[in-house]
């Protein structure tokens, strides 16, 4: 019998995967990659009598290798919050999905696991952008303010170090960042004494302020458009940058494009955090686009299609009147 993980390489991913193992311990083989990698289940090559982890990847793009694993005899349980698609009807799959724009992988595991990890949970939770959603979770635990934004600190940085077009972007391979958070139940303790919680804060902070020199090349009332270098900073930091413009705006709808050379642009979306629907729709207009209501991007578009995107950007979030 053999195990794998496989879970996305963000901060919901990866503390998704925490809780479980730290309840479960197993020696399993990890299989992730940089955030918008989610075509992970292809990967495995599952036998019967195998146990197979899925975590904040979605089943809808990764269907076809999910019923190969499943006809295969694996036993496979799935936790994730976008669309799923169809999901297939088989005694050796149990899925734990919730769609809602208030929920997030860790939140799943979290209330799979009757709260065994909550700290991890809500540190899931912020680095998902979903700041309500993360306190009002971490209600039970009578943090203090400064606990929290401890706890919103460690998400926003472990979020971060997903976005890239390659792990070669990233300041962490996300398997070797999880193996680094494992020996931590509690996320404080790696917070107060692990020098990779200093090298990722300092590495966010110097990409931050790359990003925020940035000026918008469309702004309006309903959305705002930033166009970012062939750079690896940009390719780090537009998704956390877009979620904190995001709540310094939150009626308005974001999209940052990162040119990732050969003419494409990788893009990330927020919808209005106001309103928190539309981004999956945008994207899914497009070749390699998705994501979820609130939050969603395209792995690739290209140089030709940005007045294409541009008008359909203002068209989603256009404010009715």
């Amino acid at each position: 019998m053999a195990d794998y993980d496989i879970f996305n390489g963000d901060a919901d991913g990866i503390c998704a995967l925490l809780q479980l193992r730290l309840a479960d311990p197993r020696d399993a083989t990890l299989i992730t990659g940089v955030k918008r990698d989610i075509d992970l289940l292809k990967q495995v090559s599952a036998r019967a009598g195998d146990r197979v982890t899925v975590l904040d990847i979605s089943m809808e793009k990764n269907h076809a290798a999910l019923v190969s694993t499943l006809e295969a005899g694996a036993d496979v349980i799935y936790f994730d919050h976008h669309f799923p698609g169809d999901i297939p009807a088989a005694n050796n799959l149990s899925t734990n999905i919730d769609t809602d724009a208030e929920i997030c992988t860790g939140l799943l595991v979290n209330k799979y696991l009757d709260g065994a990890y909550l700290r991890w949970a809500v540190t899931a939770a912020y680095g998902d952008n979903l700041h309500k959603a993360a306190e009002a979770a971490a209600a039970p635990l009578n943090l203090s303010k400064e606990e929290l934004s401890q706890l919103e600190e460690l998400g926003t940085l472990l979020n971060y170090n997903g976005y890239g077009a390659t792990v070669d972007d990233l300041f962490f391979a996300p398997d070797d960042l999880y193996k680094k958070l494992l020996p931590y139940a509690n996320p404080f303790d790696f917070i107060a004494g692990d020098k990779n919680f200093t090298a990722l804060k300092q590495g966010f902070e110097q990409d931050m302020a790359n990003a925020k020199a940035i000026e918008p090349t469309l702004t309006t009332t309903d959305c705002a458009m930033y166009l970012f270098p062939h750079e690896s900073w940009s390719r780090r930091v537009g998704g956390v940058y877009g979620n904190e413009l995001a709540r310094d705006n939150p009626d308005r709808a974001h999209a940052l494009l990162s040119d990732i050379g050969e003419s494409n642009y990788q893009v990330s979306v927020r919808a209005p955090i106001n309103r928190r629907e539309g981004a999956d729709e945008l994207c899914r207009q497009f070749d390699t686009g998705g994501g979820r209501k609130a939050a969603a991007g395209i792995n690739k578009l290209p140089h030709a299609q940005l007045k294409a995107f541009k008008t359909a950007f203002e068209a989603q979030f256009q404010t009715q009147i």
